[in-house]
């Protein structure tokens, strides 16, 4: 089996070789990139890279102006690394399309874990489900979701929750289980990740965003009998 390529962008050479080491025990293929202007280059190159451990301070061109061109051609998985551990960066990285967020310094082994869990959720996991409700049909084999059969693009974090609301159409779900089934980790962030992404979610399912509800002090309900959300 080919392994899936993962790419490492970080200024720091002690850091990259830290991660390839523990990713390669995984049995991936690490890619390295020592700045955002070597990152775009490889990955436009490559075209087959299966996730991105993206640094946020970098020379040339930092993490966020990399997410930025990236996420204008694809929606590969990006991990952002940061040494800050600052709330305004971590809605930034949401607002840009990054998929998990990590503060320096981290655990090797528990970077890996969440790159595990961020492909296996994505399309190399091999699901051929398809499910629908209310005129949403989420395709997992293709990672496409299509609206009264318009398609939509949605970053792969919001594909995965709108996956979880339909599978679980009908079902209070909180906070907590929400964070557990789609991020597959446990989080110590707080409930304001889980609300980004269902408010940029909603907005782009036009009339369609009213079927995910608000249940108050306690997290949401996709409805898809319901009237307008709260």
């Amino acid at each position: 089996m080919e392994k899936l390529k993962v790419m490492i962008v970080d200024d720091e050479d002690r850091m990259r070789k830290l991660v390839r080491d523990f990713l390669e025990r995984q049995n991936y293929e690490v890619i390295e990139a020592a700045d955002g202007e070597e990152a775009i280059d490889i990955f436009f190159k490559m075209k087959d890279i299966s996730l991105i451990l993206l640094d946020v301070m970098m020379p040339k061109m930092d993490g966020w102006q990399v997410c930025r061109e990236i996420r204008q051609y694809s929606q590969v998985p990006i991990i952002m690394l940061t040494a800050r551990a600052d709330e305004r960066d971590e809605l930034l990285g949401f607002d840009l399309g990054v998929d998990e967020y990590i503060s320096k310094p981290f655990s090797p082994k528990i970077l890996v874990a969440r790159v595990d869990a961020v492909l296996r959720r994505s399309g190399h996991a091999g699901s051929e489900d398809v499910v629908e409700a209310a005129g949403i049909r989420v395709d997992k084999t293709a990672h496409q979701v299509t609206i009264d059969g318009k398609p939509i693009e949605l970053s792969f974090k919001e594909f995965e929750l709108l996956s979880y609301f339909v599978e679980n159409k009908g079902i209070a779900l909180s906070r907590e289980k929400i964070l557990n089934a789609v991020w597959n980790y446990d989080y110590y962030g707080d409930a304001r990740t889980i609300d980004t992404h269902v408010k940029k979610l909603r907005s782009k399912m036009g009339d369609k965003g009213n079927l995910i509800k608000t249940i108050w002090g306690m997290g949401y309900k996709f409805d898809p009998d319901g009237a307008e959300a709260k």
